[in-house]
Order: C-alpha cells, then structure tokens, then sequence
C-alpha cells in the first residue's frame, strides 16, 4: 500500500546541497509525482548514510490490476526531473 524512495549521495557536500534546496520536500515530492502532499507520508534526511527517504501512498495495491511495477523498483524517474540549486 505504500512506496518508499531511497536516495543515497556519493558525498557530503551532495546530501547537504540536495537537502538545503528544499527540493525533496513533502510538496517537492508531491509535485513531482503528480499526487497530493497528504499522499506523501513522510520525507526523512538521515546525515550518517548521506540518504533521503520518501514514502508515498501507491496508487494501486502492488500486484492488482493497474499495477505496472510491483516492486516499486522503478519508480525514481520523476526525481531525475527536479532541479537542485
């Protein structure tokens, strides 16, 4: 019922540029993906593994009809689209 997004940075100074920018935020992440930000559940920065994670609602259950990644392993190609500044 739910997707998680992890994102790992190869270094400090990228984790900390990504996380200052505001880009994955709850409404970042909403947007991206074209749902509401009451649909994003959570959006965590955890320092000592340069990592984000997000988790979203899943639009379908994994493995019913409509479902076109049941393991939610392709699911970061609207990242690749937000800009970081």
């Amino acid at each position: 019922y739910e997707l998680t997004l992890d994102v790992i940075f190869p270094d400090m100074e990228s984790y900390e540029r990504v996380r200052m920018s505001g880009a994955l935020s709850r409404e970042g992440i909403a947007t991206a993906y074209g749902i509401s930000p009451k649909n994003v559940l959570g959006v965590y920065f955890f320092a000592p593994a340069k990592a984000f994670k997000a988790t979203l609602v899943r639009p379908v259950t994994s493995g019913s009809i409509g479902d076109t990644d049941v393991f939610g392993a392709q699911q970061h190609g609207p990242l690749l689209d937000l800009i970081i500044h």
